[in-house]
């Protein structure tokens, strides 16, 4: 028993089959003699949190972190860590020994980053963000049908990175996209140039001005459209509603395949 349990830490102890429970109401047990089985959901937000540095996956920082753990194979010291996500070492420093704590990677003694949980590092980072409250997220409708809206991609001068469910899909397809997400610098403009109109009944287009430029690092150009790096799609469909979470582990589980190869 414990005062509080992340959603990660009830994971876990879930794949290890152990029983919990927390003064939030977060409990799971599961006994053979006699047969009994609980399990309810309390808080999913530390009610009480303490103020210590390294506890959380939240802010730009900690995402660029994230990403560049999940997206550059290991062995990776912390100094390279650091300047490849384009924060200070200290900072690099402490979060990589938090990371470790929680099991996420595996790291040398004062060495290098040797192995990555991707996903269970991706599922921590949920936790703490989301696709439409992390990023400034509006919403519109194509009148002329999503596939427009694709189709019309290749020919724009505007930055840009689909995420979500057309991402996922040219990774690991679980069902049709009804609904295109796209990073863009300016929702006017890019609302401009692809006619789409402001909508929040009915709208298939969500345009997000993105919490940070990592969003648009290491994105993938297929058939002449831009789309945000795997890493990236999978935590904002883990974090998105409707089956999108879904699509989300079929996404990590590509990745999973993807590092093996």
């Amino acid at each position: 028993m414990t005062e509080f349990l992340t959603p990660s830490a009830r994971r876990r102890l879930k794949e290890e089959g152990l029983n919990y429970l927390d003064l939030t109401g977060n409990v799971r047990l599961n006994l053979s003699r006699p047969g009994l089985f609980i399990e309810t959901e309390g808080a999913t937000t530390d009610p009480n949190p303490a103020e210590k540095a390294g506890r959380s996956l939240r802010g730009a920082k900690a995402g660029r972190i994230v990403r560049a753990l999940c997206d550059f194979p290991g062995p990776l010291n912390v100094s390279n860590l650091a300047a490849k996500a384009g924060v200070d070492i200290s900072y690099a420093s402490r979060l990589v020994d938090w990371l470790a704590r929680e099991g996420l990677l595996t790291r040398v003694t004062r060495g290098p980053v040797k192995a990555v949980d991707r996903a269970r590092m991706i599922r921590r980072w949920a936790d703490d963000y989301s696709v439409l409250k992390s990023n400034d997220a509006r919403a519109f409708l194509d009148p002329r049908g999503v596939e427009s809206l694709l189709r019309n991609l290749p020919t724009s001068n505007f930055r840009y990175a689909v995420t979500g469910s057309f991402a996922a899909n040219r990774l690991a397809p679980v069902a049709p996209a009804r609904l295109a997400m796209l990073y863009v610098d300016d929702p006017d403009e890019a609302a401009s140039a692809l006619s789409l109109r402001p909508s929040e009944a009915g709208a298939n287009a969500m345009l997000l001005v993105p919490f940070d430029d990592v969003v648009f690092d290491r994105t993938r150009v297929d058939e002449g459209v831009t789309y945000v790096a795997p890493s990236q799609a999978a935590v904002d469909l883990l974090t998105s509603p409707g089956r999108s979470p879904a699509e989300g582990e079929a996404v990590l589980e590509w990745m999973a395949r993807d590092q093996e190869k």
